[in-house]
């Protein structure tokens, strides 16, 4: 397939079910490969927010009385034309992200799948009928969506955190305005389409593009016809947004930092670790908020593993996301890449050794290769911080108190891992670690029918699983005696 963009890839902003430029120009959109302009989109003014706001709200009454099935039909056709144009999706977020075409199907692949499990949520939304414990009346609650939702997702999964927040939010009966990452808009316009084609409402799914979204947000959140925010980023924009929520006391749901620990004990199996390390540490080329991030591994084992992880992340082959041959395509712009370069440095300044990698490439696009540090001392910046790449921080721990305490020694608390031989011993050391999600001789853990979410730092709420259509409705409670 050649460099230009799929057949039937918009580049205008969906309101009210039209296809529209921006007040305020355009902005470009780079191939992170080569450094150059793949596409334009327009960049949302105010009166552009205001217009989808006003489609969003006059399309809800209808929606939201749209019968369950009808919605779970809507949602199901929109699973199944996903599937249909998975390999122009995949080479799309390839195209403006740069993952691997591997890595970018199973997104696909991924992403679709909550249209299908929430078109089957759509359908058992219920509510209770309960005895007052007096018996002077009984108690019957029901659920409503909650309203006009805004999304904000991130540029590391295009589909999938679009996906993972519309379709609960069109099961619950909301309609919502996307608003996705100035890096990768691409994605999301294209799945606008998809879900006009499926039958959804005009007004009901609106994308607004820019890469001007502190303004955008701060224009939608004003409406008090908005009443619901969920959002996927890092926990310092996180907290400024819980501040804006606060202003007029919307519902908000936050995915936020991760910092994911992955522990191996002594009596774990070494091939088996690596194998999911692979997985935890280098799908989408590290960049996932649940990527492995600190590696804590037994003193006894520190140093076989560590040849094991150096060799298979060695045997990568990095190159542009959009070639087949590619397993490790290039971080999403310059500014990650000096992030990573900077973090791995200091590391290095601070006592780590490089095992494999560690300086980043010459030549276009935005690349850094697959990295190992070992002796990483637990305070440098690479066994400190969130690095969003394909680095590998390994440090030596005496036992598994050890890794449980500097595990927990982070403000964070999304996903982390553990290996061992041992049943119990894995699932005590997993109960105490203090994230939400925990793999457990296992590196991958998302699963649209799981609970994804983090505690401390890392969110609130819960995405996918039984719990992500409740972060979309309200309970309405009756009283009344017969």
């Amino acid at each position: 397939m050649s460099a230009t963009l799929p057949s039937g890839t918009p580049t205008e902003m969906l309101v009210g079910g039209t296809w529209i430029s921006g007040e305020q120009g355009d902005f470009a959109v780079l191939n992170p490969s080569t450094g150059e302009q793949i596409a334009q989109v327009p960049r949302a003014g105010q009166r552009d927010v205001a217009r989808a706001v006003d489609a969003a709200s006059a399309a809800l009454p209808g929606w939201s009385a749209t019968a369950p099935r009808e919605r779970s039909e809507v949602l199901r056709r929109t699973f199944e034309l996903m599937i249909a144009r998975r390999e122009d999706l995949a080479y799309l977020m390839s195209l403006e992200m740069g993952k691997s075409l591997t890595d970018a199907r199973g997104e696909v692949t991924y992403a679709a799948e909550f249209f299908r499990w929430f078109s089957e949520e759509a359908v058992r939304i219920g509510g209770e009928l309960r005895t007052a414990p007096a018996g002077a009346n009984r108690i019957l609650t029901f659920k409503k969506p909650v309203g006009v939702a805004l999304l904000l997702t991130p540029w590391n999964f295009p589909a999938a955190m679009a996906t993972r927040k519309i379709a609960p939010a069109l099961a619950a009966g909301c309609t919502v305005l996307l608003k996705p990452a100035e890096d990768t808009p691409l994605t999301a316009l294209l799945l606008g389409r998809l879900l006009a084609e499926a039958g959804v409402p005009d007004g009901v799914v609106n994308v607004l593009t820019t890469d001007r979204p502190g303004e955008l947000v701060e224009w939608a959140l004003a409406d008090s016809r908005v009443r619901k925010l969920s959002f996927t980023g890092s926990t310092g924009v996180g907290r400024v947004l819980l501040k804006q929520t606060a202003d007029r006391i919307v519902n908000a749901s936050m995915e936020l930092g991760g910092n994911a620990p992955f522990i191996v004990l002594d009596d774990a199996d070494l091939d088996t670790a690596v194998e999911g390390a692979m997985l935890a540490k280098m799908r989408n080329g590290g960049q996932a908020c649940t990527a492995a991030n600190r590696f804590y591994v037994q003193q006894g084992v520190a140093a076989k593993f560590a040849d094991k992880l150096a060799e298979a992340m060695g045997a990568l082959r990095m190159g542009p996301g959009t070639d087949e041959q590619t397993q490790l395509g290039p971080l999403v712009n310059a500014k990650q890449v000096s992030g990573i370069a900077q973090r791995v440095e200091e590391s290095i300044a601070a006592g780590a050794k490089v095992r494999l990698g560690g300086s980043r490439p010459e030549g276009p696009g935005f690349f850094y290769p697959a990295t190992v540090l070992t002796d990483v001392p637990p305070d440098a910046p690479a066994g400190r911080d969130e690095i969003f790449g394909p680095v590998a921080p390994i440090i030596a721990v005496a036992d598994e108190d050890e890794a449980v305490r500097l595990a927990n020694d982070t403000n964070m608390g999304l996903s982390g891992y553990v290996y061992t031989g041992d049943l119990a011993r894995g699932l005590r050391v997993s109960e105490r670690l203090e994230v939400g999600m925990v793999g457990l001789n296992r590196g991958l853990v998302s699963d649209p029918a799981a609970p994804f979410g983090g505690v401390k730092e890392s969110g609130l709420g819960r995405e996918g699983g039984y719990e992500g259509i409740e972060e979309y409705l309200e309970t309405t409670y009756v009283a009344t005696q017969w």
